[in-house]
């Protein structure tokens, strides 16, 4: 391995094993011994001086030395970052496979710092609630209403005149309509009785057979003393097909129900069907804050820098 190396011995990485030297280095190397020279003609013209003024000028040097290695170390760093520009078809074996292992590490290391930052700008950036959305929607249809009343010589108790017929009508149905039951009010006797009318709504009456059922049977209407209590009429087929067919609709139109739900495409998959979809919902909301910094760290493969 270390004969297959090229290497300068002049380059500053050249105690690093696994380092090569490309056109960069070289020209770096140049550079420096262009300077060192510069400065040593320098040194040779002012050598009559004193021993303190070469001390300094020699402690000068060094600074100076440290500062080139340093900013070569971070020009370096820079290159390496970049992808080299070296002829692929020129490599072979082991250089060839280790130049794309570096190409795929520089890749992987520049999308990971993109999303590291885009990840970052996205925690920190401000959310709006939904109410505060809503209020400056309120605010800014009032204003726009309020210009358009004020053309027309119109106070804002007014603003119904603006309305279209339609609108109007859609305001008025709207009104007219009892909210939906919710709560404790699902099994009060004023819901029950209006579920009650609902489905007996469809229902045809013969009152020719019911009153020739009620001459027929003179306790048609029992009381608790009558000895007939609990006895039923007879009921014709037709009947108690129509009873079970309301009951099939009634239990297809449970199962057809469902209240709508908000769509969100940009929402992350994370279920596999509906019912761990309806699960992790609810896992979601007991421990999403404490979990929300682990799932993004375990998603991103790294945590965000402080």
């Amino acid at each position: 391995m270390d004969s297959e190396r090229r290497v300068h011995p002049d380059c500053i990485n050249a105690s690093n094993p696994y380092h090569e030297c490309v056109e960069y280095c070289f020209k770096k190397i140049a550079e420096a011994k262009a300077r060192l020279e510069k400065l040593g003609l320098a040194e040779a013209a002012v050598g009559g001086r004193g021993h303190t003024n070469a001390k300094a000028h020699e402690q000068s040097l060094d600074d100076k030395r440290v500062e080139e290695e340093s900013s070569e170390e971070e020009e370096d760093e820079e290159e390496e970052n970049q992808e080299p520009e070296v002829d692929v078809s020129q490599l072979t074996g082991r250089k060839k496979k280790l130049f794309e292992l570096r190409l795929k590490m520089n890749e992987a290391r520049k999308f990971n710092q993109t999303d590291v930052g885009s990840e970052k700008k996205k925690m920190e950036a401000p959310t709006e609630t939904k109410g505060i959305s809503k209020q400056k929607w309120v605010e800014e249809r009032r204003k726009k209403i309020g210009k358009i009343l004020d053309a027309n010589g119109l106070d804002m108790t007014k603003a119904y005149m603006l309305d279209t017929q339609e609108a109007a009508e859609t305001k008025y149905k709207k009104w007219e309509k009892e909210p939906t039951p919710s709560g404790w009010d699902v099994f009060n006797q004023k819901t029950l009785y209006n579920a009650y009318k609902k489905r007996t709504k469809n229902i045809k009456v013969d009152i020719e057979e019911y009153n020739r059922m009620r001459a027929a049977d003179p306790e048609f209407y029992r009381e608790a003393s009558s000895l007939q209590y609990g006895k039923a009429p007879k009921t014709s087929k037709d009947k108690i097909d129509k009873m079970a067919k309301e009951l099939l609709d009634r239990e297809q139109k449970r199962q057809d129900f469902s209240r709508r739900r908000k769509f969100r495409e940009e929402k992350d998959v994370d279920s596999i069907n509906d019912r761990n979809e309806h699960f992790n919902k609810k896992i979601e909301r007991a421990f999403g804050k404490y979990t929300l910094e682990i799932k993004n760290n375990l998603e991103r493969g790294t945590a965000l820098p402080d």
